[in-house]
């Protein structure tokens, strides 16, 4: 399973962002599918994921009000859409995906990734 990320980019403070996972040659419909972001120096965290099976939907702290992850089962991909970037937002956002479609923000048990997408968000 091949994933690609896309959607990043540099944005002011404030500002909003969709990014979007896809499989290649396939869809996300049945896969737990998460998103993590890496700020530089700092390790990868898990920001939002979404479960294959029910589609419960978990977030972290920090992203929570302002990121909402959802299903495009028309494409069969998995989006984030970032409200109110951040500068400490700033990072490579990479999705991941389990094929058994578990949903959690560790990195454990995601057995697919992305390259990842730069987001920037600076005044």
């Amino acid at each position: 399973l091949e994933l690609v990320e896309s959607g990043g980019g540099s944005v002011q403070p404030g500002g909003s962002l969709r990014l979007t996972c896809t499989a290649s040659g396939t869809v996300l419909d049945y896969y737990g599918v998460g998103w993590f972001r890496q700020a530089p120096g700092k390790e990868r965290e898990g920001v939002s994921c979404i479960s294959g099976h029910d589609e419960t939907t978990i977030y972290s702290k920090s992203v929570k009000g302002r990121f909402t992850i959802s299903r495009d089962n028309v494409k069969g991909t998995v989006e984030l859409q970032i409200h109110d970037l951040k500068p400490e937002d700033t990072g490579v956002y990479y999705c991941a995906a389990d094929g058994s479609m578990m949903c959690r923000l560790t990195d454990s048990g995601y057995h697919f990734w992305g390259r990842g997408t730069q987001v920037t968000v600076s005044p």
